[in-house]
């Protein structure tokens, strides 16, 4: 083990960490993941392809849209090359803002019916990248945080437990995820200080936001395009999907503190050993030679001011409202998917949502005074950053058009029927789970990933007697619990090279608590689809 300064002489402060770390050049000719927007542009042209060789059938529907079990039939469905080439080529379109006539069931932008594209979830993207990209322009959301962390810097066990819930609560709600990368440079010095290895910092980030994720309760990139793709609201399943959160969370903060104290205890007992200055985090800083206490990395940050307790306030007031104005009350307090509505309910949708986001952050940016060209920069900017994913979600409904306009969606469901026929409705769930993982890793866009599945998931439900509502929880912890680990995550992979973990060094910590995970996963979706 490394020993303390000499006497006499001060302390060696180790530098303090970087709090970004460029990337490796990508070297020529070597292989290199596709992005989402390339997998689901290749995705649509095979479809496409597929769509000639797949026969055209339907189901027979009921009241509410829903395809009746065993009328599956044969159809033509009249399209010649020309009109395929057109579905191919408008895809894009038709998955922003393509209607459905009415009589036909064909989806174009000229046709008269309902709106069958993504438009208002693509807007409601742009407005939350928008009041996000807000609140930390005014540094209030970062300050809280490290202010957080500094004041728990003495206690190991709470600090670690403290930053994994403000995470997993962030994830849970908002989907708070590629945004930890910006608090290596604060957790992996703190971490250090107090006798932890590099892995437990890097836990607490991935681990914290990854199951706020995977337990998404009202998280608008993952439940909120899910339940929209399932036709449902994004309240529905919220009761299941929040005790899910609690439990999951509390697990995982348990096995990041129990090998963080293993480690504390005996630093041979770290997975990823230290880097040279590692140990003297702690020895020169948080124990000194002549036992005085002395304060964790870094200065005493600054106190939250004013008007970042009020942007704070309003950050959780928003969400606050939004959970409101989307959950169902009369059904989750009566247990009656039926139930009247209470005169009092909102029943809002994307579209509400979407002008609620974008009211929001003028109020927070006025809150915080950011001023009238600075504020509409970032409102812009911010729209912009989550052009991304928006576009994404445009691509994979853009494959759903393809779909139904060449009528192969219900001859996907009949070829697929008869597996969940018959099967007991929790075996149905776990089905639905396991299914989604290696779809996950294709495309780690939650919102990329929910809006291809779900219109087939969730008939699939109608037929198993489910609620549509446990097949979008089923989905989405599929999908976190597949980035919990997955290299094709920026999370993950930019997380380890940050907190400078070896990848696999990160995936031996992490295996075991996937194993749990996986178990817990199965009996929450099991039990949600046996007693709803």
């Amino acid at each position: 083990m490394t020993t303390g300064p000499l006497a006499g002489q001060p302390p060696q402060v180790p530098p303090p960490e970087p709090p970004f770390e460029e990337p490796a050049p990508h070297k020529p000719g070597g292989f290199r993941f596709p992005s989402a927007l390339t997998i689901l542009a290749i995705v649509t042209v095979a479809v496409w392809i597929l769509a000639f060789v797949i026969p055209s059938g339907a189901y027979d529907r009921n009241a509410d849209g829903a395809p009746v079990e065993g009328t599956y039939h044969r159809v033509d469905n009249g399209q010649t090359f020309v009109d395929r080439l057109n579905d191919l080529f408008l895809s894009p379109v038709n998955g922003l803002y393509g209607i459905q006539d009415a009589k036909s069931g064909r989806v174009g932008p000229t046709m008269a019916g309902e709106l069958y594209g993504s438009a208002g979830v693509f807007l409601f993207v742009l407005a939350i990248g928008a009041f996000i990209t807000v609140v930390f322009a005014t540094g209030a959301l970062d300050r809280g945080i490290g202010l957080l962390a500094h004041r728990l810097r003495e206690r190991g066990a709470l600090l670690i437990a403290g930053v994994m819930t403000v995470f997993s609560v962030l994830g849970t709600v908002e989907g708070f995820a590629e945004e930890t990368l910006g608090f290596y440079g604060l957790i992996v010095p703190l971490m250090l200080a107090l006798g932890y290895d590099r892995l437990v910092a890097t836990g607490t980030i991935i681990v914290g936001a990854g199951i706020g994720v995977l337990c998404s309760t009202v998280n608008p990139f993952a439940t909120g395009v899910a339940s929209s793709a399932a036709g449902i609201s994004l309240g529905d399943g919220i009761v299941l999907r929040f005790v899910m959160w609690v439990v999951l969370t509390a697990v995982s903060i348990l096995y990041v503190v129990r090998y963080g104290r293993r480690v504390q205890r005996d630093p041979s007992k770290s997975l990823t050993g230290f880097l040279p200055g590692d140990l003297e985090h702690r020895e020169a800083e948080v124990r000194p030679a002549d036992g005085a206490s002395e304060a964790s990395p870094g200065a005493e940050p600054p106190e939250l001011t004013r008007t970042h307790k009020l942007v704070l306030t309003l950050l959780a007031l928003v969400f606050a409202f939004m959970i409101f104005s989307v959950v169902p009350w009369s059904s989750a307090l009566t247990g009656k998917a039926d139930a009247t509505p209470y005169g009092w309910e909102l029943g809002w949708s994307f579209p509400q949502l979407a002008a609620l986001f974008l009211v929001a952050a003028v109020l927070v940016g006025v809150a915080a005074r950011l001023g009238e060209a600075e504020l509409s920069s970032t409102i812009i900017q911010g729209a912009a950053d989550f052009i991304s994913p928006a576009l994404v979600i445009v691509l994979a409904r853009g494959v759903t058009v393809i779909m139904n306009n060449s009528q192969i969606t219900d001859t996907v469901l009949h070829s697929i029927e008869g597996v969940v026929k018959g099967a007991p409705s929790a075996l149905f769930a776990v089905i639905v789970f396991i299914v989604n993982l290696p779809l996950a890793f294709l495309i780690p866009s939650t919102s990329g990933h929910a809006t291809l599945a779900m219109p087939i998931l969730a008939p699939l439900a109608d037929f198993a007697g489910v609620s549509r509502a446990v097949v979008v929880t089923a989905w989405q912890a599929a999908s976190g619990w597949m980035n919990l680990w997955v290299p094709t995550t920026a999370v993950t992979i930019g997380g380890v090279a940050l907190a400078k973990v070896g990848y696999n060094k990160y995936l031996r910590f992490v295996t075991p608590l996937l194993a749990i995970l996986f178990v817990l996963i199965c009996a929450f979706v099991a039990a949600g689809a046996a007693f709803t």
